[in-house]
């Protein structure tokens, strides 16, 4: 928003310079970005909340400026030499839609000449960004940006019945809006008409047909309050902006709507010539409720750390034009908020209005104390140690929308089409869906990565995915996942180990850790081939407990090569919210062992498809109390060995808690384990 400073001063003085005065508005919430000359003048650039319409006009920073300066306000005159026939005789406004258009307003005036707008106008209007465009259209605009009332002149000659009907669009109802668009309305759509069609959309634009030309001589004037929520889905659902849209849909003042329509009939008047009819058609079927709240001396002491007395408080509240009443008893303000403050609804909101206005400079940069112990939220814990635990494993983590393109999210998702959630109003049409899966945010982080230059990537992510439910189809099921992902050299600052890259196992491994981490029992994986986006041969899914809990594997190439992607990939997507609810393994201490401990390697020729998994359970099964580790160190098959076998080599280490074992124990245990192979799985042993 742009503030004329010259034009300001019309309102209030004061004896601040620009930049100065710039401050003491940032200071109090409305923020300066820039302050540019421009002749004689200087305008400033406010950067406004979406909370605060009241000051997208002169006439709303001016009353801050009395508020921070203590001068009072002043109002623009409007002069106005009424004839004697009655707006109400020539013309009248019926509101079909009170809820959507709570007041409109009307009036006429005849004989005006339309042309350009004398100098001062225009020079005023360009200072704020505006173009002239005639002296009726320019004094809406002047109007506008001076009270932040919207106006709109009518062409009182071209319009049916010479009347005003407010009310909604109807089916397949369409209007030529000024722009030259031709636009198909909505039954949504408020709309203001005369007796037999549509001339304009009501907040937003108006109707080409009732436009004001050099053909003019009678104009109707609109000035009128309309519902922000109905203005801003028009807005949207036309995909128009508009300067009158823009303060609608935040709110405008409801009372000053009369006054703006005065104030332009005088300008027309003067500019244009013409007489004004008497009197104003004001329709006002329903009237907006001004908020009430209160404040105490107390609540604004807890809030800010600040003392003030009750009687400064009720000053500042009264500059800013609410109704107040004390209670010095119960040191409290019971305060009326104005019809142009929207944002006035509750205790804290007048506590900010008096500490912006006393000065958010005079607030301490200290936390307020707190009688109330902070606590994680449920699962926090075990999420903080997952990702401190794949960030020591090298994994960065992402963070993706969750909101995804329907055919990417398709490939990673087994969930049916009827169960995914679909965005009534997306922000990208391309991203119009609520994800079902992490994949597509993580694999397109990793082409983000690879057409960079960096071909080592690992990312995790922690997230929602969200399935529609039969229970309840509004709110959708949650389901927190954990994914990972993991492309490149296995080590790259082993300049020695370059050329390994990661694979399968680095997966699993991770994922190993991390259940580890969780005090979850040791997870186990079981080959796949029927996962579609992996590859066959190279899948697995995972289990704790015996519960499943996801997938791992290698991007299968036909999905790699939609990525372009030109080195393995692996991947894997797990229920987080299941592992974090899991019941946890109990950690018990040990002591450092005593005695010795001895190694035998055992080295099996086997059938292939027997898995070290298998053979692993195999061996725990048989309880064998001096048998304290197991692990396989070699996996060879080739042309040396029989068609369909391989050959596995474990590592045994075998101890006793309260003696050294003898060579007999551990031949014993030994010749148990390997006659439990033989028989079981017809192993041989090498």
């Amino acid at each position: 928003m742009k503030i004329s400073c010259n034009w300001l001063k019309e309102f209030v003085e004061t004896e601040l310079a620009p930049r100065d005065l710039a401050t003491r508005l940032t200071m109090a919430g409305l923020a300066v970005d820039a302050v540019e000359p421009h002749g004689d003048d200087f305008v400033l650039e406010l950067d406004l909340t979406s909370n605060r319409p009241d000051c997208l006009s002169h006439l709303g920073v001016a009353r801050e400026v009395s508020a921070l300066t203590g001068s009072p306000l002043r109002m623009p005159e409007a002069k106005l030499a009424e004839s004697a026939v009655k707006t109400s005789d020539v013309t009248s406004v019926e509101i079909l839609n009170p809820d959507l258009c709570p007041r409109y307003t009307a009036r006429v005036i005849r004989g005006v000449k339309i042309g350009p707008s004398p100098q001062w106008l225009v020079d005023r209007l360009e200072a704020m960004g505006q173009r002239s465009i005639n002296n009726v259209a320019d004094i809406t605009n002047y109007v506008m940006l001076e009270l932040g009332q919207p106006l709109h002149a009518f062409d009182f000659g071209k319009l049916g019945g010479r009347r005003i009907v407010v009310r909604t669009a109807r089916a397949g109802e369409r209007l030529k809006t000024l722009d030259g668009a031709d636009r198909e309305l909505g039954p949504e759509v408020l709309v203001i008409a005369d007796a037999e069609t549509a001339v304009a959309l009501a907040g937003v634009m108006g109707g080409e047909d009732s436009e004001i030309s050099e053909a003019t001589t009678d104009v109707l004037l609109e000035s009128a309050y309309f519902n922000p929520v109905s203005i801003r889905q028009t807005a949207r659902a036309l995909w128009m902006d508009t300067e009158a849209s823009y303060r609608f849909e935040r709110g405008t003042d409801p009372e000053i709507v009369a006054v703006a329509s005065n104030r332009a009939a005088a300008l027309i008047a003067e500019i244009a010539g013409g007489e004004v009819l008497s009197g104003i058609v004001d329709a006002y079927p329903l009237r907006p409720q001004r908020n009430t709240a209160l404040f105490r001396r107390s609540k604004y002491q807890a809030l800010t750390g600040l003392e003030i007395e009750l009687g400064e408080a009720e000053r500042i509240l009264r500059s800013l034009g609410m109704e107040t009443a004390a209670d010095v008893e119960a040191q409290s303000i019971r305060a009326v908020a104005p019809s142009w403050r929207v944002d006035i609804a509750t205790e804290e909101d007048l506590i900010e209005e008096v500490a912006r206005i006393s000065g958010y400079d005079k607030l301490k940069t200290t936390l307020p104390g707190s009688a109330g112990a902070g606590a994680y939220l449920p699962g926090e814990s075990g999420r903080r140690t997952v990702r401190r635990t794949l960030a020591a494993l090298g994994f960065n983590e992402a963070i993706s929308f969750s909101f995804v393109n329907a055919e990417t999210d398709a490939v990673f998702s087994d969930v049916p089409a009827e169960d995914r959630l679909v965005l009534n109003n997306p922000i990208d049409e391309t991203q119009s869906q609520m994800r079902t899966t992490l994949y597509g945010g993580l694999l397109a982080a990793v082409a983000h990565n690879l057409n960079h230059g960096t071909r080592n990537v690992r990312l995790f992510e922690i997230g929602k995915c969200f399935e529609r439910t039969e229970e309840d189809s509004e709110r959708p099921r949650e389901i927190e996942k954990l994914a990972l992902v993991m492309t490149g050299a296995r080590n790259e600052a082993n300049w020695q180990a370059a050329a390994e890259r990661v694979d399968f196992y680095d997966l699993k491994g991770a994922i190993e850790t991390v259940a580890e981490s969780l005090g979850l029992p040791t997870p186990a994986f079981a080959a796949a081939d029927g996962i579609s986006y992996l590859h066959p041969g190279r899948a697995a899914v995972i289990s704790v407990g015996g519960s499943e809990i996801g997938s791992l594997g290698q991007l299968h190439p036909r999905v790699a090569a939609g990525y372009k992607f030109k080195q393995p990939v692996f991947l894997a997507e797990l229920d987080f919210g299941r592992m974090l609810s899991a019941p946890r393994t109990e950690i018990r201490y040990s002591p450092l062992p005593k005695f010795p401990t001895v190694t035998r390697d055992l080295a099996v020729l086997i059938d292939e498809q027997i898995t070290c998994a298998t053979i692993e359970e195999t061996i725990l099964a048989l309880n064998i109390p001096e048998l304290v580790s197991l692990r396989l160190f070699d996996l060879y098959k080739g042309k040396e060995l029989p068609a369909g076998k391989h050959s596995m080599a474990l590592s045994l280490k075998y101890r006793a808690a309260d003696r050294t074992l003898t060579e007999a124990e551990i031949s014993a245990a030994h010749e148990r384990i390997v006659e439990t192979l033989r028989t079981k799985f017809a192993a041989e042993q090498r």
